[in-house]
């Protein structure tokens, strides 16, 4: 991050009162706001929830070995993994939660080595959605949706593994 950037951004966000507090910024971002803001913002916070509920729900298997629980969550992160995820619960979607979903998957961004072009857009698609979901509040959805990818992906996962094996 640029040093200007960075300044303009700690002037934003630690803003003092007259007494030298932290001052508070309160305000609900609305529906409007969360279909006007960048895919790729969206993204960002559903990449953070998604790290979250895979670790979480990882816990119910393991809580002894913190450097395996953490290699086991960064492969099932993946953007591999959430293509498969996405291909797997996109049955499941409105079309509003597909049109999130594509206008992520078409915003200019760079992919890693690790995966294809076409599996990191669908992966920040698939966290965009996650994103949106979160910011709206609409935990419920929200959960069903990562369960389900949640399972795709360990189901995936298990395929895999029997095939190397056989």
């Amino acid at each position: 991050m640029k040093f200007e950037s960075f300044q303009r951004l700690v002037a934003m966000m630690f803003e003092a009162d007259d007494e030298g507090h932290l001052k508070e910024r309160h305000g609900e971002l609305t529906d409007y706001d969360i279909r006007q803001m960048n895919s790729l913002v969206l993204a960002y916070v559903g990449d953070a929830y998604f790290h979250l509920f895979v670790r979480t729900r990882l816990l119910s298997f393991d809580q002894s070995n913190v450097r395996a629980l953490h290699a086991f969550s960064a492969q099932i992160v993946s953007a591999v993994w959430q293509h498969k995820a996405y291909l797997a619960i996109e049955p499941m979607l409105t079309e509003d939660e597909k049109a999130i979903y594509r206008r992520a998957r078409n915003a200019k961004s760079h992919a890693p080595r690790s995966a294809t072009v076409a599996e990191y857009h669908s992966s920040t698609g698939f966290e965009a959605l996650l994103g949106s979901l979160y910011l709206r509040h609409e935990t419920a959805r929200l959960e069903e949706l990562a369960e389900a990818s949640f399972q795709a992906i360990a189901q995936a996962i298990m395929k895999d593994i029997h095939e190397k094996e056989t």
